[in-house]
């Protein structure tokens, strides 16, 4: 009996709990997180929030009556290797559905693989948008549901009149950036007063750089800093600020890759005040949130944190739950179709909605750092719908992506026509 098309079978669920499974295989739901290497301080937590997931839902019955089974690889912060392992889980494990992904390199690698074996992926991280694959839905936010609200909290609530832009070197900070400095010159900041600077992955020399921030100032204007810094580089970029003696009053960081999960690492008592923006925050003072934590240190332990990418696989695994029971199968086309308009309610008081262009609507968070390693959220929005293609771009902003109605996720709306994507990766 084939379990993509089975359907759920009333006998064997009861009071919410399976008797016998009504299938004769497990659902296979691929993780691809890297365990090993640089990511290995973020992506960890995001493989072990999957297996708590999977295990949540088949004690409440599996999947059309189906048990969950998690396959997990690791990738180990190796591009390349994720598009072998994507592959692996697709065509050997025959997986139905991939969890993973944290940098954008690491995507883009796995995106034409995902793409040619009509695969589905979940992408839980915050990215530069600038992409839109039909088998991709992406629950992180695009920039401007983080980059371009954390820019406008500098300008207009700290008076920032000079921007560091500091990011690894690689597409997400490059293309982040890219748009940054565009929407920072449209609204009148010059651009000698934006210094752009870009490490690899792992540097651990932060003394130069910090230094150069710091002369970014000697006229007295504002500095503030952007960080699109990703992975164990952070353990040294705020080392350096401490030792230098720079705190969150003298030039501010706001960063976009470092949540509670990073923080968990580092002595943040020179960190007070810096900020991160993401759409969920540990601290989110919801009796939802509160369940989840409690769930999560009871599983993990009490050392553990949650953090926003985590609460993106959580939202996006239980839309896709809800997608194919809906749909009645697993097969990826009848899931993408079923996804649309998927509503479940976020961690945060909201409610998340899955967007036509594969983005979901979601608040804003802005985050300062406490003493404990944890964020006290000093502003939300309500809910902002993603946007694949940003409005500060020329180029983008004649681009839409509507996968429900139009089929084409870079729709000119100026020519009408849908474009053919150009791969760069």
């Amino acid at each position: 009996m084939s379990r993509k098309l089975l359907a759920t079978s009333a006998a064997a669920l009861l009071a919410g709990t399976v008797s016998a499974w009504a299938c004769d295989a497990p659902i296979k739901v691929g993780v691809l997180h890297s365990l090993s290497g640089t990511m290995a301080i973020s992506e960890t937590t995001l493989k072990d929030t999957m297996e708590m997931l999977i295990d949540i839902q088949n004690e409440k019955g599996g999947v059309l009556g189906c048990e969950l089974e998690a396959v997990v690889v690791d990738p180990a912060s190796d591009w390349p290797l994720f598009a072998e392992k994507a592959r692996e889980l697709l065509t050997v494990h025959d997986v139905d559905v991939i969890f993973g992904n944290w940098t954008s390199v690491s995507r883009k690698s796995v995106l034409p693989v995902i793409e040619e074996l009509n695969g589905l992926l979940f992408y839980p991280v915050q990215y530069e948008g600038e992409e839109s694959s039909k088998n991709v839905f992406y629950t992180g936010a695009a920039p401007n549901q983080q980059a371009i609200p954390a820019t406008d909290y500098f300008l207009e609530e700290l008076g920032v009149e000079k921007f560091a832009l500091l990011g690894t070197d690689y597409v997400y900070p490059r293309t982040t950036n890219n748009i940054l400095e565009s929407y920072l010159q449209q609204k009148g900041i010059a651009a000698e007063d934006i210094f752009v600077n870009y490490t690899p992955f792992g540097h651990s020399d932060w003394s130069k750089i910090v230094a150069d921030v710091v002369a970014l100032g000697a006229d007295g204007k504002k500095v503030g800093v952007i960080s699109t810094i990703n992975g164990d580089a952070n353990v040294g970029f705020y080392k350096e600020l401490a030792a230098a003696g720079i705190s969150a009053d003298d030039i501010p960081v706001v960063a976009f890759s470092v949540g509670e999960e990073e923080l968990s690492g580092l002595d943040t008592s020179n960190l007070v005040g810096h900020l991160a923006a993401w759409n969920y925050f540990q601290s989110a003072d919801t009796e939802a949130n509160e369940e989840w934590v409690a769930a999560w240190k009871g599983r993990m332990g009490d050392e553990r944190v949650t953090n926003d990418p985590m609460e993106a696989h959580y939202i996006g695994f239980n839309m896709w739950v809800n997608a194919v029971e809906a749909a009645g199968t697993t097969d990826v086309d009848a899931v993408r179709t079923a996804m649309y308009g998927q509503e479940f309610p976020n961690l945060t008081g909201g409610t998340a909605v899955m967007l036509p262009n594969h983005h979901l609507a979601k608040p804003v968070l802005i985050g300062e750092i406490q003493e404990d390693g944890q964020f006290d959220i000093i502003s939300q929005t309500d809910e902002v719908p993603g946007d694949a293609w940003t409005d500060f771009l020329p180029e983008s902003a004649v681009l839409k992506s509507d996968w429900q109605e139009l089929g084409c996720g870079m729709y000119n709306t100026e020519t009408e026509t849908c474009v053919q994507i150009k791969s760069n990766y």
